[in-house]
């Protein structure tokens, strides 16, 4: 079986002007202080947008968030069973390790970022 995208995010320097900007363009409500490790985000900069629906119930939910030192990006995430492993196989394969695993306590979740042969940065997300 297929591991799926879970959770997408999309991180900035700004984190306030993302969330403005995302809520005026497509109606996200993203207010800020969700729990996040701090590798991924200034913790109190964090926002969790739900999983909005479409007409067959499937939807993923996502985040906006960074912080002045954060660099502009947005990546997808692929729920793992074992982080630590998808990051090993992906250098294995040919990409980099760039992040993790890092363990956010606070939301129960292990999370990595890797990119791709090609460059593109895509995150990995598990329970360990």
């Amino acid at each position: 079986m297929a591991d799926p995208v879970v959770h997408f995010e999309i991180i900035g320097p700004d984190p306030a002007a993302l969330r403005s900007f995302y809520s005026g363009l497509f109606g996200w409500d993203a207010p800020p202080g969700a729990s996040v490790a701090p590798e991924i985000s200034d913790t109190d900069q964090y926002s969790f947008i739900d999983a909005i629906p479409t007409g067959d119930s499937s939807g993923i939910p996502g985040g906006i968030g960074g912080g002045a030192q954060s660099a502009a990006r947005a990546t997808f995430y692929v729920g793992v069973p074992d982080v630590e492993r998808a990051l090993a196989e992906a250098e294995r394969l040919g990409g980099t390790r760039i992040l993790g695993p890092v363990r956010n306590e606070g939301g129960g979740v292990t999370v990595g970022h890797f990119r791709d042969p090609a460059g593109n940065l895509i995150g990995v997300a598990g329970p360990r």
